[in-house]
């Protein structure tokens, strides 16, 4: 069951990142928690299976290498790259960048992205893996932001719900900064052009 952030466990921003972040949405503790969550409706459901996990470049790469760590199931990784904002906020025609490597005919996929939005990126991703005739496509993604939604698509298994904020942080990115944050902070509007 996704987890809808309580605002009342909003955070500041740490000193040093207080002009450029408004708040922390979801902290370090929280974040590992909820992958370890994850990490085990994932093992009941793909229980005695050999998993190929499919990861999109480059904004999962906090979130996937918590989740394969707490997962004790076989697998295999993959990744796949797919761009659709360039260096700004406004999303663009979709190019992928990086094709997967793993034959993943009658395989289990898990697809993993770090924020499920307007549902274009997932959509499309997921229609190109069907192309390659897995045995299912299941999605996880840490951050599920409903309310950009335009896609009629859902994941199966989700970190957090959370509000139409711009976030950062733990891999999630403004062009190219803030990835190596711990946690999820909210960017305030100023840093964007908002």
């Amino acid at each position: 069951m996704k987890k809808s952030v309580p605002l009342s466990l909003v955070r500041r921003a740490p000193p040093h990142l207080r002009q450029e972040l408004e708040c922390v949405l979801i902290s370090r503790t929280q974040l590992h928690r909820r992958v370890r969550e994850l990490a085990q409706q994932i093992e009941r459901d793909f229980a005695g299976r050999d998993l190929v996990v499919v990861s999109l470049l480059s904004g999962t790469i906090m979130f996937i290498a918590d989740l394969l760590r707490s997962l004790n199931l076989p697998l295999r990784l993959d990744f796949i790259g797919v761009s659709s904002y360039g260096g700004g906020t406004v999303s663009r025609e979709l190019t992928f960048t990086k094709e997967l490597r793993l034959d993943v005919r009658d395989r289990d996929v898990l697809l993993v992205d770090d924020i499920l939005d307007t549902g274009k990126t997932l959509t499309a991703v997921i229609a190109r893996i069907q192309k390659l005739r897995p045995r299912q496509i299941k999605t996880c993604v840490l951050l599920d932001k409903r309310a950009r939604r335009v896609a009629n698509v859902q994941a199966d298994y989700a970190g957090f719900d959370i509000p139409d904020l711009f976030v950062v942080g733990y891999g999630l990115d403004y062009a190219e900064r803030y990835r190596n944050l711990p946690f999820v902070g909210v960017l305030r509007p100023e840093m964007y052009g908002k």
